[in-house]
């Protein structure tokens, strides 16, 4: 039986990964290592995996987790954007100090399969859309560049010891289980339980890439069993969004009994304007096709919040 250790599965995409791997790939012993910096323990309590609290920078812990880990789904890392610009020593520590460390273990340790989460809009910049794997990456802010710089070991890992690496660049995932996602789909439904105001950065013409979160589980466990390495797939559902499209979904959906006063104000440096994602790549090496259509997923991911609000 496989063993798959899961960084950051404490976060947003780790608990959906682990619910879908539990419902569909239940042969999978899962190793959870996660820091709880952002995530929870108690977010894993419905499921059978072993947890260890840690950091992917700790370099005795990894290679000790290594011994015993067939795949490796790396989905810890420090995503803000802003944060990145404010910060930017933090974000080269934990994006690629710590995914050079798990890489490194990984190699120590003859493990064969590494899969990452990357991006797709922050590492190729502003260009016009939709975003392939073929475009030349021109990064914004330091998350984007620290992204290239992780994809850049996975295809050198591959390269010079014959690691299976698979880099999956993630549009804006949104679903059930977002407890503390900062994304803007998350960041709307806590405004309307709230009754608070949202704020448009701009003009709120900026496109978006919004995926469910189960498609992008379904992309994971696709590329565990894709053949070769240094693979790089870009993974939305290929059609653009504008963010008052959005709010407008949104507006739909809650119904008269809730509200989502909106206001706009500047837009802010270091973020894309434009961006949809071109996924016949993925489509063609992984069969990767997206099922849920944007106001089937937003009102799934409305129900979860309203069932949360009511605990």
């Amino acid at each position: 039986m496989a063993t798959i250790l899961i960084t950051g599965g404490c976060g947003f995409i780790g608990v959906n990964l682990i619910n879908f791997l539990r419902r569909k790939q239940p042969q999978f012993d899962i190793v959870v290592l996660d820091n709880l910096i952002l995530g929870k323990r108690e977010y894993l309590n419905e499921y059978d995996v072993e947890f260890i609290e840690g950091d992917i920078r700790d370099k005795s812990l990894v290679t000790d987790l290594m011994k015993r880990v067939d795949i490796v789904i790396h989905l810890a890392a420090d995503t803000r954007v802003l944060e990145s610009i404010e910060n930017p020593d933090f974000n080269f520590d934990v994006n690629v100090n710590g995914t050079y460390n798990l890489l490194r273990a990984a190699r120590l340790c003859n493990v064969e399969r590494f899969i990452c989460a990357s991006t797709g809009g922050a590492i190729i910049g502003e260009a016009a859309p939709p975003v392939h794997e073929k475009m030349v990456p021109r990064p914004l802010s330091p998350y984007g560049a620290s992204k290239l710089m992780a994809e850049g070991y996975l295809s050198a890992f591959h390269g010079s010891y014959g690691m299976q690496t698979v880099a999956l660049r993630f549009s804006n995932v949104y679903g059930p289980r977002s407890f503390l996602k900062g994304s803007i789909v998350a960041l709307i439904f806590k405004k309307v339980l709230k009754n608070e105001t949202l704020t448009i950065y701009g003009d709120g013409m900026q496109t978006r890439d919004y995926v469910y979160a189960d498609d992008i589980c379904n992309a994971i466990v696709k590329s565990m069993q894709v053949n070769g390495g240094g693979h790089v797939f870009q993974l939305g559902t290929g059609e653009a969004t504008t963010l008052n499209d959005l709010v407008s979904e949104v507006q739909s959906i809650i119904g008269d009994d809730y509200n989502l006063p909106v206001e706009y104000q500047n837009f802010r440096v270091g973020e894309v304007k434009l961006n949809f994602t071109d996924i016949s790549h993925a489509k063609k090496e992984l069969g990767y096709q997206p099922k849920v259509k944007l106001n089937e997923g937003l009102a799934l991911t409305w129900e979860w919040f309203l069932k949360q609000s009511a605990v």
